[in-house]
């Protein structure tokens, strides 16, 4: 039995300069974070050479034995069956998917689910990866061969974890941690509030409109993006420095301009509920993902909080408490003596699994 686990992020400027049709001219650049609200897969071997696969989240089960025959796009499934196709496995195993988060919220959880199948089947495989390779095929998955409209921040900061910028040209993708005490990270995190919205949405149509503004050269767009891009080394500066509260009047005027790329970012209610939390006491705050619907970040300070939490009550919003991930896409458990060909050995190996977390 092999168990791997992989952070899904929340992004607090630039995204949408991760898109290959800005960042391939002018250089993108994004500041996330990710977070412990985890995907998981468990595999364990199959001695029929069949592979079949669970998704708890999706409720759907899918059995096959000819995974180049299968049709990807457009199945609930479509990502396990085309990292299974990208890699070439000729195996027979059960994949069990889960997540602590619903899917199409705005956390990047799709990238979560490639960059964590990535991992699990080259450390089955014997091929490890490192975050950037986990990383690149997992951007390479989703943007070539499921055709989905996508960027890269999401699959990187579920690869590498932590709290990262990462800057993108069309040469490569740099990523840079920043260091914080651990004060500084449980002021951030303790300032930091998370609300669902309940109503996911299929962020693919907003970043295909993106993409298509981007492409025909619509200033207003472009300058909307390079201006969130600009925010990024203020925001890099603010935390550094230790000026959390400036960091957090910066995400408010990141969430202005975000809402400047696209119509379909925001909407009345989100930008009413938005307004009662500014007016109860947050400094800033966005949607997280490309917008539309998900969760609704806000940065507060801690006196003030339970404010926001009382104006908030009539959308019927869940808060979602979190820490902040500094451990990436990991191999948790993996037990050989459920291998029934030896691929692991004859040893147990247990990988722990907040290793170097400040959550």
């Amino acid at each position: 039995m092999l168990i791997v686990r992989t952070p899904v992020r929340i992004s607090f400027a630039g995204g949408g300069t991760d898109l290959p049709s800005y960042y391939e001219k002018h250089g993108g650049m994004v500041l996330s974070t990710s977070i412990d609200k985890y995907v998981y897969t468990v595999l364990t071997e199959r001695d029929d050479g069949r592979i079949q696969i669970i998704s708890s989240d999706l409720r759907t089960l899918e059995t096959c034995d000819q995974i180049s025959r299968m049709e990807l796009q457009g199945t609930d499934l479509e990502i396990p069956f085309a990292v299974l196709k990208h890699f070439k496995a000729d195996v027979g195993v059960n994949l069990f998917l889960a997540s602590e988060v619903p899917p199409g919220t705005g956390l990047g959880s799709s990238a979560a689910v490639c960059v964590n199948l990535l991992k699990t089947l080259s450390a089955y495989l014997g091929r490890e990866l490192s975050e950037r390779e986990l990383a690149e095929n997992a951007f390479h998955v989703a943007r070539n061969i499921l055709r989905r409209p996508v960027g890269k921040q999401d699959e990187y900061a579920s690869a590498f974890g932590a709290l990262n910028v990462m800057k993108f040209t069309a040469e490569g993708t740099e990523v840079e941690p920043l260091r914080l005490s651990s004060e500084l990270i449980l002021d951030l995190e303790q300032s930091l509030m998370l609300f669902f919205t309940g109503s996911a949405r299929n962020s693919s149509e907003i970043l295909a409109a993106q993409e298509q503004s981007i492409r025909s050269r619509e200033a207003d767009t472009v300058e909307a993006l390079t201006d969130l891009k600009n925010l990024v080394p203020e925001m890099r500066e603010a935390l550094a420095s230790g000026s959390v509260e400036v960091f957090g009047r910066l995400l408010d005027e990141s969430w202005r301009i975000k809402k400047q790329v696209s119509s379909g970012i925001s909407n009345p209610t989100i930008d009413r509920m938005y307004e009662i939390a500014r007016s109860r006491g947050a400094l800033g705050g966005k949607i997280t993902g490309a917008g539309g619907g998900g969760f609704l970040l806000l940065f507060c300070e801690r006196e003030r909080q339970d404010d926001v939490r009382s104006g908030l009550r009539e959308f019927g919003l869940k808060e979602m408490r979190f820490h902040l991930d500094f451990g990436g896409t990991k191999v948790v458990y993996n037990d050989p003596f459920f291998d029934s060909d030896g691929h692991g050995g004859m040893r147990w190996v247990l990988s722990p699994a907040l290793e170097g977390s400040l959550a």
